[in-house]
């Protein structure tokens, strides 16, 4: 872990001293590194370059002293107690007051931990998950002790270290692995009943939770001496939590556990549906008493499964699906097998998650959109949510200016495709109306705000997404931030106001050329054409946001370089059929460019093109989108390039 975790902040651009006690440790955990960092290559993820670069970043050292310059020290010991105590006890003699501290511990309390160094107010839990220099999510947990200020210094140090924090109160297990461990524990408890084999319960747990690995397999990847001792920390809870006898017996013998291979459909039903429901019961009675507990909140509980785990569906979404008697019902199989009392917090109050946040810093306020496991994608929730914090910010007196971002990797990439699927293939194309001209009133509500709006890009902002950001009076993104209208090789075309609002702030030309193209515009290249009024870097993003730095001047519009001008003048003289057709000049473009953009255009959804040029050339405003839009998803080229997200398709005009 600690590796990891260093090369993942040495990988953002920080300095990190590595820490072990031999020398053979240390290279075997640069070893690990640079085998890593050489994946990243081969996926050209990384340049060897910039790998070198990041390299040169760690510097490897058995002398604890060497941490006295550090900021933030990451404690990623073995989990034993008295080891990690005593580590802190010795920094306690070589940090200085103002050093952060934290923890990696996955199962031991933070407050605990704490009384073993000598300023517990800047000392907190950061628990990280594996693959670290990979999974994006991390616990923040503060301690009984733990000072605001380091608090919110965790929070800036996630974010600026490409984290996706969830925030626990301070109980064993934290929110994950409280949870978790149990699901592994529950899966031993029926191999040691002889319900099912390894292979048998994790077929069955792969096909019921949408992973990849099945219970056995994870610990064997993970180490099953792991999952032993973070079981073991939770038998304070009581009995249900108890170590499974087996899992003991395993962990101590060193081995991995067997597993053959099993074929699904020589699965018995009978034995797959007990392994279901004991699995599931298992993991909504321990997340029922993690919201009983407010251990973190239901959007949070849910995200830690779908980052930390990937899942494909959270634990909160589960339940929502399956409805409050049949969730009732397998926690209460779980109960009586155990003898547990049934928790309190089981229905649709405790299941409502918040996607939308509104943080009030007068006279600034910020709205974050919080779905980082989606990508912030827009849905009818996201959507009531946003409307909601918007106008209790624009009602509040005290505020003058609203920020808009988003968490993550992403400002919004767009609206949820699954959403619009699921209707297209139930034939329920009122649903997609609907959901757009509500989307609609709200983006109109945001445009029309007296009070000044920022957009803060921080990431992907793709169809609904950027069409969301023009609605502000000021664009501000990082210069890793990334935007487009894929919409037109998805078969559908932008119905949010991206045919009108990129036409008022770029012009005719260049909205034809990024909505018939798709092409996808680094931030520096926006800010070149206009469509955002500046950059900010990505270390200010969280001053920024919290209203602890002032938002910057704005620089004045750049005049548009000969290639931009060369593109608008293109796409301005020719319509859609003289692109589709091939029948245009290049002006002063170069024969080759004029050729790859019509190849490009060709490859669109020529039915999505057609309705675009209309509303482009029409520039009526927004509502007259909606017009178009059961026309567009009710064609058969809608259906196969939302279908086919990421494929290479040809559409057939239908």
């Amino acid at each position: 872990m600690g590796s990891a975790l260093a090369q993942k902040f040495a990988q953002e651009g920080l300095e990190v001293v590595l820490v072990d006690q031999e020398q053979r440790f240390l290279d075997r955990g640069l070893s690990n590194i640079q085998a890593t960092l050489q994946e990243g290559i081969e996926r050209r993820l990384f340049t060897e370059a910039q790998v070198q670069e990041i390299l040169r970043r760690i510097h490897c050292t058995t002398d604890k002293t060497h941490l006295a310059s550090c900021d933030l020290v990451i404690e990623a010991i073995f989990e034993d107690f008295g080891a990690k105590t005593g580590l802190f006890r010795e920094l306690s003699g070589i940090l200085s007051r103002e050093t952060l501290v934290a923890t990696n511990t996955s199962s031991f309390s933070v407050t605990e931990l704490a009384e073993a160094y000598a300023h517990p107010e800047n000392f907190l839990g950061l628990h990280y998950f594996y693959h670290a220099a990979k999974n994006r999510l991390v616990e923040i947990i503060p301690g009984e002790k733990t000072a605001p200020e380091t608090l919110q210094a965790a929070r800036r140090f996630a974010e600026l270290t490409g984290k996706d924090p969830i925030l626990c109160r301070d109980r064993y297990g934290f929110a994950v692995n409280r949870f978790f461990v149990p699901w592994l524990n529950e899966a031993v408890r029926l191999l040691e009943e002889g319900v099912a084999d390894t292979a048998t319960i994790d077929a069955v747990c792969m096909k019921t939770f949408g992973i990849g690995m099945g219970p056995f397999a994870l610990m064997n990847a993970t180490g099953v001496p792991v999952a032993y001792h973070a079981q073991k920390t939770l038998e304070a809870f009581g009995d249900f939590y108890r170590v499974a006898a087996l899992l003991e017996k395993q962990a101590q013998s060193g081995q991995p556990w067997e597993i053959g291979a099993v074929a699904e459909d020589t699965l018995d039903e009978a034995t797959a549906g007990a392994i279901r429901e004991r699995m599931l019961g298992t993991v909504f009675l321990v997340c029922s008493q993690i919201l009983e507990e407010q251990v973190c909140t239901a959007a949070e509980l849910n995200r830690g499964a779908r980052i930390g785990l990937r899942w494909r569906k959270g634990p909160v979404e589960m339940m929502q699906a399956l409805g409050e008697g049949e969730v009732a019902r397998l926690i209460r199989r779980i109960t009586d097998r155990y003898g547990v009392n049934f928790p309190g917090s089981v229905g649709e109050s405790f299941w409502h998650m918040e996607f939308v946040e509104l943080h009030r810093n007068p006279p600034l306020a910020t709205i974050l959109i919080n779905r980082p496991e989606d990508l912030n994608a827009l849905n009818p929730t996201v959507m009531h949510q946003l409307k909601q914090r918007f106008e209790e910010a624009a009602a509040d007196s005290a505020i003058e200016t609203i920020i808009l971002t988003g968490a993550g990797k992403a400002f919004v990439a767009g609206a949820d495709i699954k959403f619009f699927l699921d209707h297209m293939k139930r034939g329920t194309l009122e649903e997609i109306q609907a959901f757009t001209e509500f989307g609609q009133t709200v983006f109109k509500k945001i445009d029309a705000c007296p009070k000044r709006v920022v957009a803060l890009v921080n990431g992907l902002a793709l169809g609904g997404g950027l069409e969301l950001a023009l609605c502000a009076d000021v664009i501000l993104a990082v210069p890793e931030a990334r935007m487009a209208f894929p919409e037109t090789g998805l078969g559908i075309y932008p119905g949010l106001g991206g045919t009108y609002r990129t036409r008022q702030r770029i012009g005719r030309g260049l909205t034809k050329f990024m909505i018939y193209t798709g092409k996808m515009l680094s931030a520096e290249e926006a800010r070149e054409i206009g469509l955002i009024d500046g950059l900010v870097e990505r270390a200010a993003l969280f001053d920024l946001r919290t209203g602890t730095a002032p938002l910057p001047d704005l620089p004045p519009r750049p005049e548009r370089s000969p290639r931009w001008q060369a593109l608008e003048s293109f796409f301005d003289r020719h319509t859609v059929d003289q692109l589709i057709g091939g029948e245009c000049r290049p002006g002063d473009l170069s024969e080759a460019e004029m050729e790859k953009l019509i190849q490009t255009v060709q490859r669109k959804a020529p039915i999505a093109l057609n309705i675009a040029e209309r509303l482009i050339e029409e520039g009526t405003g927004p509502e007259a989108e909606l017009e178009h839009l059961r026309t567009i998803f009710a064609t058969e080229d809608a259906l196969l390039g939302l279908s086919s997200m990421g494929k290479s398709v040809t559409f057939q005009g239908k």
